[in-house]
């Protein structure tokens, strides 16, 4: 549990890495899209660790708010393109 805990908290901090540097748009969409997805793999863990079930319904709504987020920022940057 401790491991996979150590390489999502090594995961995240170079996905703030890639957030801060990245070049273009895309990359710090993508960067936001990945720390997200980290931040509820952690509250995942710390639920399994914890044996408490009501931290799924945050990753849910974690994840669906993200999903939203990202499908609108890449129609945002699809119309800007043409």
């Amino acid at each position: 549990m401790t491991i996979s805990l150590v390489i999502l908290l090594l995961a995240l901090l170079l996905a703030f890495l890639r957030l801060f540097r990245g070049p273009y748009l895309h990359d710090r969409v993508v960067a936001l899209d990945l720390i997200a997805s980290l931040a509820a793999g952690m509250i995942l863990l710390f639920m399994i660790k914890t044996g408490e079930k009501r931290y799924m319904d945050i990753v849910v709504i974690l994840s669906l708010i993200v999903f939203l987020g990202t499908v609108a920022i890449a129609r945002f940057l699809k119309k800007e393109k043409k």
